[in-house]
């Protein structure tokens, strides 16, 4: 096995918002490689749960790129979030541009 076999580039994936799971799904061909789980809060407003990437699939910048699609989605959408998982306030945090996703009110952790 060389190092790079199994490495995609970091946004060479879909993202599929699957709104019964409450979970948007990175996708590289027909296999889930990492998450995004959320509840709905309302009509206006995401909960972001939780992130997470296949072992095999960790540190490719992939979580990273799963979070900004998430999030332009949200905007998107015109609602706001409330942040539990700390990858995403770490995310908000070194990119300000999506601090004004933030729900005001419920800023979560």
């Amino acid at each position: 096995m060389t190092i790079n076999e199994g490495r995609i580039p970091m946004t060479d994936f879909q993202v599929v918002n699957d709104e019964k799971l409450g979970i948007y799904d990175a996708i590289v061909g027909d296999r889930e490689v990492a998450g995004l789980s959320y509840n709905v809060a309302g009509d206006d407003r995401l909960v972001l749960l939780a992130t997470s990437v296949f072992p095999e699939y960790r540190k490719q910048g992939i979580a990273t790129e799963l979070i900004r699609r998430v999030l332009d989605d949200v905007r998107v959408q015109g609602r706001t979030v409330t942040i539990m998982c700390p990858i995403v306030r770490n995310f908000i945090e070194h990119n300000p541009e999506y601090a004004d996703l933030v729900d005001p009110e419920h800023p979560g952790v």
